[in-house]
């Protein structure tokens, strides 16, 4: 705790630096013009001599995550978005003023870079800083060795932490983005509406859970979280909405941990006129058509285990898949 407070002094004393030497530590007005997959995307094609031909050039930001020093130059690489890259700082090139500005820059600070796109002697595509700038000084430093955040607990309660250090944790986000727009996308061409419906609710009904309570001063009642959005959903189709979903919060007053959020998001959709197995039907297809969109493929991996989403599924009772899987006795 002593040696991160330290360093903590540390990062304060090179701001007041920064401010000394009449450096805005916090500016907003750097253009960005590319992204880390961007450039790689633009110049994994071509080697060195290629790069050399065609005089590349590059304007991007992101946060520093590795720093390495050679005194009038040095190695970084910046993280953003979509990626990391190298950069490559020399003191002849950026000037010795701009060179001691950049001597108080820290690992997860956040800079702007511009400059040629090359490739180092190990053939690594490297962004060679003619201009390089701090957007955003970070006071805080990353956990010790940024790449190893294990703790279960930082974790969760630091998730912006966890998205710095953790890459597959941002893809997890991106996924679920995907997948809400995707869901979003097969009902509606199915021909279904979009609704919201009050998360705020006088009974608490479409599911056995303990609700929030909350307080309504305007009317002096006590109201409820909604811990399911089935009753009004209901009354839409009541009211001649045939076809109708929300991907909804809900609320529930119950347990907490890694795999159990009292706060989670749900779908719920309705359709009249159909069965319960017309639902079990819809629901195979859209599934396996979001995995196939998301993952490029039917068959993916969750915690270790490997599942088939291929068309047709099994289909089976609860009571049957009870005594096939526990290997319980009817009787």
């Amino acid at each position: 705790m002593e040696e991160k407070l330290s360093e903590v002094q540390q990062r304060r004393h090179k701001l007041e630096e920064l401010r000394r030497m009449g450096v805005n530590p916090f500016p907003n007005d750097f253009v960005v013009r590319d992204t880390a997959k961007g450039v790689i995307d633009r110049c994994n094609g071509f080697d060195k001599e290629g790069l050399e031909a065609r005089n590349e050039k590059a304007r991007l930001a992101g946060r520093i995550i590795a720093f390495r020093d050679f005194g009038k130059a040095s190695f970084l690489h910046i993280q953003d978005r979509t990626g990391k890259l190298q950069i490559y700082v020399r003191k002849d090139l950026i000037g010795e003023d701009a060179y001691k500005i950049f001597r108080n820059f820290d690992i997860s600070d956040i800079i702007g870079v511009e400059g040629r796109v090359f490739r180092t002697k190990t053939n690594e595509l490297t962004i060679e800083a003619k201009i390089i700038r701090l957007l955003a000084k970070s006071l805080m430093p990353l956990p010790e060795k940024w790449h190893g955040l294990t703790d279960v607990e930082m974790r969760y309660r630091q998730r912006y932490l966890d998205l710095i250090v953790n890459p597959e944790v941002r893809d997890v986000f991106i996924k679920r983005t995907k997948i809400i727009q995707l869901i979003r996308d097969f009902l509606n061409k199915k021909d279904f509406v979009e609704v919201e419906t009050p998360m705020m609710q006088s009974i608490p009904g479409g599911a056995a859970a303990r609700p929030f309570i909350t307080h309504h001063n305007a009317l002096d009642i006590d109201l409820f979280l909604r811990i399911a959005p089935e009753l009004y959903l209901k009354r839409l189709v009541i009211g001649g909405f045939e076809r109708v979903y929300e991907i909804n919060r809900n609320f529930r007053n119950e347990g907490i941990s890694t795999q159990h959020n009292p706060e989670f998001t749900m779908l719920e959709f309705y359709l009249a006129y159909a069965t319960f197995e017309d639902l079990m039907s819809m629901t195979e297809e859209m599934v396996a058509f979001i995995a196939k969109e998301v993952c490029g493929t039917f068959n993916i991996e969750y915690q270790g285990e490997k599942i088939d989403l291929t068309p047709p599924w099994q289909r089976i009772s609860v009571k049957d898949a009870i005594l096939k899987y526990s290997k319980a006795d009817e009787g």
